[in-house]
């Protein structure tokens, strides 16, 4: 939310080639496990700035093709522009993901109305392309002679949209950064998130017996059946202001005319209150067993429950927190701290003790055909991550922990 006007503090070529570089992201498919192209062109962006790059091995391990990437850009003093010393020593994190959920059209960027969005009918891709493209964009600027009052750490995941398995993967000892930003909320620029949810999985495999459907239905037991029983008996939906519990996916069979042997059903449970998330979870199971169990369904059943990351609350006195917002206003933008129902690559970094907070970005409709960003709102990213450089100068040293 915008609380006045702001100078931009990027020139109109660096503004060009922030669309740019975004439309080009956007057009490179990443969808999760599949982020090498994008990585190259991130790489080779950097490398073309005298930016050296270095790739982890969690696509081994996380499932993807490509590692995390880690870049730094060590600070320039620029006269006159900060008190003597001031972030001597320093290095903040700035952070955004390489993937993208799988996009159900091809990618085409179109400028309608100020806004990018897809000529086809699926995703842009702006989540999480509009802040690569920021970040690249910032590389640039403070790369051409515009210095940085401090270090920047500039961390590329993978696999985000995968329960954030690149940045679950990432080793936190590698940073010197004392706290950290990524720009992964679409909302109005000026939201920050202090707290979000933990998150777990719940795969749910029955396995009953096969038999013609026509002739023998009585021989066979029905693994849909018992999946279905389950979802009717799991609570759905927002279950209170702070919780939701959702059944995504549900899969099974082989043939019309063949009861069922086999279906799988995959839920997910977030809650800001942990607890309150691991009760949800041992009722969901509760209720898989007992729908197995039940005379008509009779299967068998096995259960998976995985903690994709736990639930964080930053108070609003934490230097990261206060940081953003003196970037925020500083640019125009009256700050408004928020909860989130969603998980960001911030759980995964927070839970490995580094604090850092989930930034809103402008784009809009994320996961979704509509899915769009302004390209005012690039812009405006752009500048809240370079006054995040300036005013993160002014935190004293180890008081950020």
């Amino acid at each position: 939310m915008s609380s006045g006007a702001a100078v931009s503090r990027v020139g109109a070529l660096e503004r060009r080639y922030l669309s740019g570089t975004f439309a080009e992201l956007c057009r490179i498919e990443s969808p999760s496990g599949r982020e090498r192209r994008c990585a190259e062109r991130v790489i080779a962006e950097l490398r073309a700035l005298g930016v050296d790059v270095q790739e982890d091995d969690a696509g081994a391990r996380g499932g993807s093709g490509c590692g995390n990437l880690l870049a730094r850009i060590p600070a320039a003093e620029r006269a006159g522009q900060l008190p003597p010393g001031a972030g001597a020593g320093r290095s903040l994190l700035l952070c955004a993901h390489l993937d993208t959920v799988p996009a159900a059209a091809p990618i085409e960027p179109v400028l309608v109305d100020g806004f990018w969005e897809n000529a086809n009918e699926g995703i842009l891709g702006a989540d999480n392309k509009a802040a690569v493209a920021v970040l690249l964009a910032l590389a640039r600027h403070v790369s051409s002679g515009e210095g940085t009052p401090v270090d920047i750490e500039l961390l590329f995941t993978v696999a985000e949209e995968t329960a954030l398995a690149g940045a679950r993967e990432f080793d936190v000892s590698r940073l010197h950064s004392e706290f950290g930003y990524v720009f992964d909320h679409a909302s109005p620029i000026g939201e920050v998130v202090v707290a979000a949810p933990s998150h777990f999985r719940v795969e749910a495999s029955f396995r009953g017996i096969a038999a013609h459907a026509g002739i023998r239905p009585e021989e066979g037991r029905s693994a849909i059946l018992a999946a279905a029983r389950a979802v009717t008996a799991i609570p759905l939906g927002r279950i209170d202001p702070q919780t939701t519990v959702n059944v995504g996916t549900i899969s099974g069979g082989s043939a019309m005319n063949v009861v069922a042997e086999q279906c799988t059903l995959l839920a997910e449970v977030r809650s800001l209150e942990d607890a309150r998330a691991e009760a949800l979870v041992a009722e969901i199971i509760d209720r898989v067993h007992e729908a197995a169990n039940l005379p008509d369904c009779d299967c068998d059943v096995d259960l998976s429950v995985q903690r994709s990351c736990s639930g964080y609350r930053l108070p609003a006195s934490a230097p990261v927190v206060r940081v953003a917002e003196a970037a925020l206003a500083d640019c125009g933008h009256e700050p408004i701290l928020i909860a989130s129902g969603g998980a960001s690559d911030a759980s995964a970094l927070i839970a490995r003790g580094l604090p850092t907070v989930n930034l809103a970005n402008g784009t809009e409709h994320n996961h979704e055909p509509d899915e769009c960003v302004s390209v005012a709102a690039l812009e405006e990213m752009l500048d809240v991550a370079l006054a995040l450089l300036e005013h993160a100068a002014t935190v004293p040293p180890a008081s950020a922990r």
